[in-house]
């Protein structure tokens, strides 16, 4: 290696929702949408920890 990068996968962009043409571009650059945390686990334990949350609240329980 030369010291510079070789590539890159992004699914966070500076000015989203717009992203860069000129990334689309490079064959050395992979872009997704910023979905990654959007899996079926991930909504589930959100879904716990709100209702939890709920829970707690109205029990007069710390959050």
């Amino acid at each position: 290696m030369d010291g510079e990068i070789g590539g890159a996968g992004l699914d966070v962009f500076e000015n989203e929702p717009h992203v860069d043409k000129d990334l689309f571009a490079m064959d050395n650059v992979v872009l997704s949408p910023h979905s990654a945390a959007l899996t079926a686990e991930s909504t589930m334990s959100l879904c716990e920890l709100v209702a939890g949350n709920f829970e707690a609240f109205f029990l007069n329980k710390p959050l």
